[in-house]
């Protein structure tokens, strides 16, 4: 390519989306019920978080946000080894999983953002690719998403550090990178992975294409995603426990 010339554009992906008329009532009622009840779950646990706060304060956002992909399994995870625990109270298994709900508290979090930011800025999506990079708009929103998720994964994981080990800004933003970018890269890769499988082939094999992102059932798919990436980021977290990279939780 010449100096000057402008990159050669990538024809877009005209995939099939489904909008909630084109999708089985059954569907739809499955999804709302998900969702209405992780809605709950999470309501109920921001109620509980202000009468009884965590000692570690980021956690009183983690935990309600938790509450939106894991629903009753993370609230018994907060009743059990959560509300009121002290981290050295914690078996290591229940005290990783916490710090990987910490993770992936970030995750959902930059999931719904990216996506917000992706409607409210119509040109967001060429910006990180789109047209001239690769053809199909899922990997945008992957992008974005994930960078949301990362930068929303690493303030986190500052204000879960900095209070304990009592450091600078500068320091604690370092160890904040040093501890969450393998845990959010592996339950990123977990995520991904289950949703590519539903979108890119699930989905439009069983019912003719990709669901889009107003949907319910999309939001219902992405919960079974984050508990995805909870299952690949697990053995990270355990692991960047294990030699002191990343705090017990």
């Amino acid at each position: 390519m010449r100096v000057g010339q402008a990159s050669p554009s990538v024809e877009p992906v005209t995939a099939t989306t489904l909008t909630l008329a084109d999708l089985p009532t059954w569907t739809t009622a499955v999804a709302v019920a998900s969702l209405a009840l992780a809605a709950v779950c999470a309501a109920w646990v921001t109620v509980d978080v202000v009468r009884h706060p965590p000692r570690m304060r980021v956690m009183a956002v983690v935990w309600p946000v938790t509450m939106l992909f894991g629903s009753v399994l993370w609230l018994a995870l907060y009743l059990r080894w959560g509300r009121g625990t002290r981290t050295e109270e914690r078996p290591r298994p229940a005290s990783v999983a916490v710090g990987a709900s910490h993770c992936g508290a970030g995750c959902t979090l930059g999931d719904v953002v990216g996506e917000s930011f992706l409607i409210l800025v119509p040109g967001l999506a060429a910006a990180v690719g789109l047209g001239t990079l690769y053809s199909d708009e899922l990997y945008a929103r992957w992008i974005v998403d994930f960078v949301a998720a990362y930068l929303i994964g690493i303030a986190f994981q500052y204000y879960a550090i900095a209070p304990m080990r009592q450091v600078t800004v500068r320091q604690g933003l370092w160890l904040a990178v040093k501890a969450d970018t393998l845990s959010i890269t592996a339950w990123q890769v977990g995520m991904y992975g289950l949703m590519a499988l539903a979108q890119l082939a699930v989905l439009p094999a069983v019912l003719g294409g990709r669901l889009a992102v107003s949907t319910p059932q999309f939001w219902a798919v992405m919960q079974l995603a984050m508990l995805a990436g909870f299952v690949t980021s697990y053995p990270v977290n355990w692991w960047l426990v294990r030699v002191g990279i990343k705090e017990a939780m």
